[in-house]
């Protein structure tokens, strides 16, 4: 499987709620990949355990792995490798002030990882 075949696995994994599945597609990339894109595996790495922490109930272990993702992903733009990198950040920081507060009720569901707006557009005129 090519490394981008990977990568999009992960996405899927990721924006279907199967955080854990996520973490793993994409830690088999991360250890092999030189840096920067190192760092930038590791924090989507981390905000994928960071939600499967969520959904098992450790509020705490959550916040921190969202803390960690947040701050490896402020190092790359706004669009990093096709992903709206910003709204993404945006989002988890939502999320650690969410759970900061202790506050998250059943329905507030974690964030979908978007294509940035050019990336969406290839995608669309190759499909």
């Amino acid at each position: 499987m090519k490394e981008s075949e990977k990568f999009r696995r992960g996405l899927t994994y990721f924006n279907a709620r199967k955080f854990f599945e996520a973490h793993e597609a994409w830690e088999e990339l991360w250890l092999a990949e030189p840096k920067p894109e190192k760092t930038f595996l590791q924090g989507l790495i981390q905000l994928a355990a960071a939600f499967h922490h969520h959904g098992r109930g450790n509020l705490r272990g959550a916040r921190s792995l969202l803390t960690a993702g947040i701050a490896k992903l402020a190092n790359f733009p706004a669009d990093h490798r096709g992903l709206a990198l910003a709204e993404l950040r945006a989002a988890a920081e939502k999320w650690v002030k969410i759970l900061e507060a202790e506050k998250v009720s059943g329905n507030k569901r974690p964030p979908q990882i978007r294509l940035a707006i050019g990336a969406e557009r290839k995608r669309k005129r190759r499909g």
